[in-house]
Order: structure tokens, then C-alpha cells, then sequence
């Protein structure tokens, strides 16, 4: 197919995929526990499905232990051709509290040209981009193909990490597609070369056998909230800087995003200031982040008079993509447990971990992927690097290192992904359709020729 003819096929199919995108945001994925398998299990059907009408010849969903099902389906290489593997996931994060969207969560609505709902971006606009781009070609692909759909990448990811550890030869390509980020703004098309590796745990401060009246107890009895307070906000000194020894700033070498446009998207209240020091591209990038991702003490609404017994918290680090998680994570649970104050019992555990990302620019594939984003954008693609984690493409790099690992997608910096009022631009979806089918064509004529 010409470049024309793949531009006619994209925009042909918009009218297709918007609805599908629709239906799939429609269905409340969540795989966290405590919510309803029915619709994870619904959402991976809904996915095979479409990945059939993809004209892939071979789709099933395959069992991964202690998790939901991936979605699997191949179709042969032609003769001298390579494999691309295409990654996504269906599962999405929970909505959260309802009172803060303006449309429903699972009532996908289109508004000015964006579909508003969860998991219209994250991830579901992946699992659309590669079936439109793969209809294109109407069952004939110039490359062998390989689908694999995650369903419980938000909560446990590292589950589908180990099934592809045990089962390297189902996902072995030439080059993996992961549709799992996006570009800094709508129409900047990008490439994530690097990736934050992570950690988590979560940390309780107990102080009491029980919880005391304050009046009673107060001014004498010590608080486990108090206490869990007073050590977490140690982690950080005045600047918003690191304070834990060892975890050092790092560089970024690209360009990252001005202060400007960080405020606006990240949402930051006039007259609040950032925090930390460096560029914000190394702030993002390239260094390490310690967030306190939830809390367990009582609600405001709930509050009684008491002296708190207990207090939980979770911590969530990103480490740079060099960085080791599981280092990272041994050096802030000891500088935590040495700054414990009353002699406080603090347990840590529900560690999770994961290693980051760094891909060169080099190399065919990433050649093909510059030429189709610069058809698709009208101007080429730049290296940009990720703040977030994505722990199966570290699996990817170690199980096939001679892999080009492309992460490219139709997510934005703005498109709220994890956050109340997520939202997809249609047109960002299209080019990144475009951009993924014609690579698809570039790549094998590359390769064959």
C-alpha cells in the first residue's frame, strides 16, 4: 500500500474506531481488587473480538496465573519479512470519586472533538490503535504480527512480566510496539526512549494497643498518625529535594517542558511553587520521586476524639532508568526506619518493584517509526522520556535484547490519565494510527529491501 492509501484507510475507519473506543471505555475494567471480575472478564472479550475483525487469523485469550487473561493473537511473517509485536492493556484504573468528573466514567462522552471517560487514554486508545492500524491492511500485513493485551497492568503487571519470562518463544519479534505513552502535547509527536523505573510499600506506625480518648490521653499518649506524619515528611527537606542518602539527582539530555506549560498541565495553583531542584526535565526524567500514594486513618467526616493506635501509608518511588528499584527501596526503608520517633513499631511490607528503560535512537525499526510519524505529524518525531513506569518493556529488554523497543502512543501530558475527567483527542488517535500503520509497511519494506 502507498503512504496515500494508508492515510485513505485511516481516515475511512476513524468513524469505526471512535465507536469502538466508546464501547470499551463503557466497560468499568478495573482490576484492583475489591472490584467486580465480570467486567475485566468482559473487556478482554470485547478486545478478542475486535482483534478478530483486526483480520488476525489466530486469537485466543490465554491464561496468566493469579491474573486476568491476555488477549494473544499472531498472524505469519511473509517470506524475509519481521515481526512486530504490539502491546496494550484493557484493564484501567479506578474512577475514583464520582462527584469530581464532570462526564460519568464509564459514559463515554465526546466533547470538542475528545472522548471523556476512563480509560479512553490510558489504556484503551492503545488497544484501538493497533486494530485500526492492523485493519488497514485488511488480513494482508507486510510484516508477521504479534497482540499481545494485558488485563491487569494498572494493579500487578509484574504477573504478565513472569508469564513472559516462562513463555518467551509466543512474544519473540524484531521489534515490540508499546502503546502505552504518549506525546507532551497534542500534535508534538514523540518518542519515549527512557522510563522511570519504580518501587512501593507500604508502611504502618503503630504507637498503642488501641486507640484513646485525646482528652484522657492527649499531650502524653503518642499517635501513630503523628508519628508516621513526622517520618514521611523527613524524606524530603524544605526545596522538595530528596533527603535519603545515595539517591542523587539525575540528567535528562533532551529538552523537557517548560515551567509554563508543566503548571498548566499538571494543574498547579497560582502561587504555589514547585518543588525540587534541576530541570524539570531531570526532575521527571531522570531522578528519583518518593510520593505518598494513600493513607489509612480515619476520614474528617469520620473523625472521633482519639489518640490514633495505628496509621498505614503507601509510598511509591520512581527511580531513574539506571537506577536499581530494589536498592532504592532498602535505602528509604532504613533511612525511615532510623528516623522512627518515641520508639514507635513500624512493619514494611507489600514491596513491589520495577525496573526502568533507556532505548538508543538508532537501529531500522526506529528509522521506519521516524519516517511514518513525520508523514503522520508533518514534522519528525523527538526523544522525550517518561516520568511513569512501564516494568514488562525491562522484561522485553532482557528476553530479547536484540528487540527495538518502541514506545509511542495517542496519550497526552493533558489527557488526565490516573485522575478524574480523563480524555482521548480524536485526532491524536488518528495520527497515531496512521503513524503505527505506516511504519508497519516501512518496516517490512525496509527490512525486505
Amino acid at each position: 500500500m502507498t503512504p496515500d492509501e494508508i492515510e485513505g484507510a485511516v481516515a475511512a475507519g476513524m468513524p469505526q474506531a471512535v465507536e469502538d473506543l466508546k464501547r470499551l471505555v463503557s466497560i468499568p475494567s478495573v482490576a484492583f481488587p475489591g472490584h467486580p471480575e465480570e467486567p475485566v472478564l468482559a473487556a478482554a472479550a470485547a478486545t478478542e473480538e475486535l482483534l478478530r475483525g483486526a483480520g488476525l487469523p489466530h486469537v485466543r485469550q490465554i491464561p496468566v496465573e493469579g491474573s486476568f487473561p491476555a488477549v494473544y493473537a499472531e498472524a505469519p511473517a511473509p517470506p524475509g519479512a519481521p515481526t512486530v509485536l504490539l502491546y496494550a492493556h484493557y484493564d484501567v484504573q479506578p474512577a475514583g470519586d464520582p462527584a469530581l468528573w464532570r462526564t460519568p466514567a464509564f459514559e463515554p462522552t465526546e466533547i470538542d472533538g475528545a472522548i471523556h471517560g476512563r480509560g479512553a487514554a490510558d489504556d484503551k486508545s492503545g488497544v484501538i490503535s493497533h486494530v485500526a492500524a492492523l485493519r488497514v491492511f485488511q488480513g494482508r500485513f507486510p510484516v508477521g504480527i504479534k497482540v499481545i493485551i494485558e488485563g491487569q497492568e494498572e494493579y500487578a503487571g509484574e504477573r504478565l512480566e513472569a508469564f513472559v519470562e516462562r513463555n518467551p518463544e509466543l512474544v519473540r519479534a524484531d521489534a515490540i510496539i508499546v502503546a502505552d505513552t504518549g506525546n507532551p502535547r497534542v500534535g508534538d509527536p514523540s518518542v519515549t526512549t527512557s522510563l522511570r523505573g519504580m518501587g512501593a510499600f507500604t508502611i504502618e506506625v503503630r504507637t498503642l494497643k488501641e486507640s484513646v480518648h485525646s482528652g484522657s490521653f492527649g499531650g502524653a499518649a503518642p499517635d501513630a498518625l503523628a508519628a508516621l506524619t513526622r517520618m514521611l515528611t523527613a524524606l524530603h527537606d524544605d526545596n522538595g529535594d530528596i533527603r535519603v542518602p545515595g539517591l542523587p539527582r539525575g540528567a535528562f539530555l533532551g529538552a523537557g517542558p517548560s515551567e509554563e506549560e508543566f503548571r498548566e498541565t499538571a494543574g498547579v495553583l497560582d502561587g504555589v511553587s514547585l518543588v525540587g531542584s534541576g530541570s524539570l526535565a531531570d526532575r521527571l526524567w531522570a531522578s528519583y520521586a518518593i510520593t505518598v500514594t494513600g493513607l489509612d486513618v480515619p476520614t474528617v467526616s469520620g473523625a472521633i476524639n482519639a489518640v490514633q493506635s495505628v496509621a498505614r501509608a503507601r509510598v511509591t518511588v520512581r527511580v531513574p532508568p539506571a537506577g536499581d528499584p530494589k536498592t532504592t527501596v532498602e535505602a528509604i526503608v532504613d533511612f525511615l526506619a532510623k528516623v522512627v520517633p518515641w520508639g514507635a513499631k513500624v512493619d514494611f511490607t507489600d514491596y513491589v518493584l520495577g525496573s526502568g528503560f533507556q532505548s538508543d535512537s538508532g537501529g531500522t525499526a526506529r528509522s521506519a517509526l521516524n519516517r511514518a510519524m513525520e508523514r503522520a505529524y508533518g514534522r519528525p518525531p523527538r526523544d522525550v522520556g517518561a516520568g511513569g513506569s512501564i516494568p514488562l518493556v525491562s522484561t522485553f529488554v532482557r528476553q530479547f535484547p536484540a528487540a527495538e523497543i518502541l514506545l509511542f502512543g495517542a496519550e497526552d501530558e493533558g489527557a488526565s490519565i490516573h485522575a478524574p475527567n480523563e480524555r482521548l483527542v480524536v485526532d491524536e488517535l488518528r495520527r497515531t494510527i496512521v503513524s503505527e500503520a505506516l511504519f508497519l509497511q516501512e518496516y517490512g519494506a525496509a527490512t525486505i529491501g
